[in-house]
């Protein structure tokens, strides 16, 4: 046979299309040729097979070598060509006779991934977990490396087979020795069903922060818990070490467990970045805190490849943005149209990739330059000016979207000399977000942060003396309709918190408290 064909799969944003390895064998000075839109480490595929298969005792085709990646205007790149590479020489070259795969499919049926080492192993690749998603959906069985099979087996519950090296892979398809299914492999099938159960089952690893070490700071642990409940966006204005980022990092605790579908569809998006899927993270809440030299790219996505951006890679979860003001300008403006449409497109010239972005926005600064503006010891000796100016690198039509802004103060000397209340542990508070959610999703099938427009007067119903606190605060205060509208659904996580239907005076006077601007007093 001069010519094989063998089946893989490309990666673009959260789709892995069907790409067939096509190789022709010709007559000629020897040329080794790999065309269909491959980036580099593709083409440098032929030397890694090259010695694949000379470590493996199988000989070189010689001539001219012609290896189609099709469809041929589908971007191609990684390592996890090299195997359906290798398969398809060995074929087309007639050292390896076809038979019949595992399980009775034919080889057209089955998909193969893997990166060759000189000597013939297989070694992992990233974006398998959407591989296998998207071969699973339409019946085909995946030959991964070792490594990747607990990946694969999330998603594809049957017809994965892992290899360790090209020689088992071999004789697979020549049906001389067929690999193990990996789901009647006991050892596999117990590391991939416990990877699967974690989003509702107990977490392993590192414990979750609790609520309870943090001292004081009563009204931060409450706007945190309203925070929880509804979904709401969150600023945290303090003096450095007043507990603004322990504060952001007990969030997560307090969200319900995700689900099944959300726990796939988190992994998805992190199996589409350039880290890949971690493992170890199946199941939990994201908690995203990018440095604020972090670039608009990185923030939103982008790059060559149309990559997830950390907004795509806290979704379901927590993205959390510490210094605020010290992140580029441009950086943060992009963050307004993913926090009001819950997903962001990445366009480049060959194609568009879409990711969804349902994250909570938790956001820090320091009330000025110095850090100690309204600070118990007075050390801030900033002019206003200058204040003025490092306020306004945060713009207005974002702070417009931020739904809770609390002050987070310094704690005084008495306060951390003595014990204080300790407050509600983060089971106890997650208890009662638990509750409070299932309130809202009995109601409208959405949080309240997410609540649309034409459904707010439908279910925020104000008594008539929180309506009239409503109407004239808000007169008073001259504020934009996204602000009433944002004012009116942190009222509504409140009395759901309380467990009341209508919203009374005393959940509007503590939502519009919980709104003010940046000032420390």
């Amino acid at each position: 046979m001069q010519v094989a064909r063998i089946a893989s799969r490309a990666q673009l944003g959260l789709h892995a299309p069907l790409v067939h390895v096509e190789v022709h064998l010709d007559s000629g000075l020897p040329t080794f040729s790999i065309v269909g839109l491959a980036a580099t480490a593709v083409k440098e595929s032929k030397e890694r097979v090259r010695s694949a298969l000379a470590n493996s005792s199988f000989q070189f085709p010689a001539g001219r070598i012609t290896v189609n990646l099709s469809p041929a205007d589908i971007p191609k790149e990684g390592g996890r060509f090299d195997l359906p590479i290798a398969l398809a020489l060995l074929i087309a070259s007639g050292q390896m006779k076809l038979a019949e795969a595992a399980g009775g499919q034919a080889l057209e049926r089955c998909e193969f991934y893997g990166e060759l080492a000189l000597s013939g192993e297989l070694k992992p690749v990233k974006g398998l977990l959407l591989a296998a998603a998207h071969a699973a959906q339409v019946g085909h069985q995946v030959i991964v490396p070792h490594e990747n099979v607990a990946e694969a087996c999330i998603t594809a519950r049957t017809g994965v087979f892992g290899a360790r090296h090209l020689l088992e892979v071999c004789r697979h398809v020549q049906g001389i020795e067929l690999l193990t299914e990996a789901r009647k492999n006991g050892a596999l099938h117990a590391i991939a069903s416990e990877i699967h159960d974690q989003a509702t089952g107990p977490q392993t690893g590192d414990p979750e922060p609790d609520l309870h070490d943090v001292r004081g700071q009563l009204q931060a642990k409450r706007a945190l818990l309203i925070a929880a409940a509804g979904g709401h966006s969150l600023l945290l204005v303090g003096p450095p070490g007043s507990g603004k980022s322990m504060l952001a990092q007990r969030l997560p605790g307090l969200l319900p467990p995700l689900d099944d579908a959300e726990a796939l569809e988190v992994a998805m998006i992190a199996s589409a970045s350039t880290a890949g899927f971690d493992l170890r993270t199946y199941g939990r809440r994201p908690f995203r805190s990018p440095h604020h030299s972090a670039s608009m790219y990185a923030i939103i996505g982008g790059g060559s490849q149309a990559r997830p951006g950390e907004v795509s890679l806290a979704h379901r979860g927590v993205l959390f943005l510490d210094e605020l003001p010290e992140f580029d300008r441009r950086a943060l403006e992009a963050l307004r149209e993913p926090m009001e449409t819950g997903a962001v497109a990445v366009s480049r010239v060959a194609f568009q990739a879409e990711y969804p972005a349902e994250f909570q926005l938790v956001v820090a600064m320091n009330p000025c330059p110095c850090g100690y503006l309204g600070d118990v010891n007075e050390r801030c000796e900033c002019p206003p000016g200058r204040i003025a100016q490092y306020r306004a690198r945060v713009s207005g039509p974002l702070l417009d979207r931020i739904d809770l802004r609390i002050v987070v103060p310094t704690l005084r000397g008495h306060e951390l000399m003595h014990d204080l209340p300790p407050g509600e542990s983060t089971a106890e508070a997650a208890a009662r977000v638990r509750a409070a959610r299932a309130i809202q999703l009995a109601r409208a099938r959405v949080l309240n942060a997410r609540l649309p427009i034409n459904d707010l007067h439908r279910f925020c119903q104000l008594d008539s003396e929180g309506e009239q606190l409503f109407w004239r605060s808000h007169a008073r205060l001259g504020v934009s309709a996204r602000a009433y509208h944002h004012t009116l659904r942190v009222a509504r996580t409140i009395a759901d918190l309380e467990g009341s239907e209508p919203i009374r005076a005393i959940h509007v006077a503590e939502a519009l408290q919980l709104r003010r601007g940046l000032e420390p007093g």
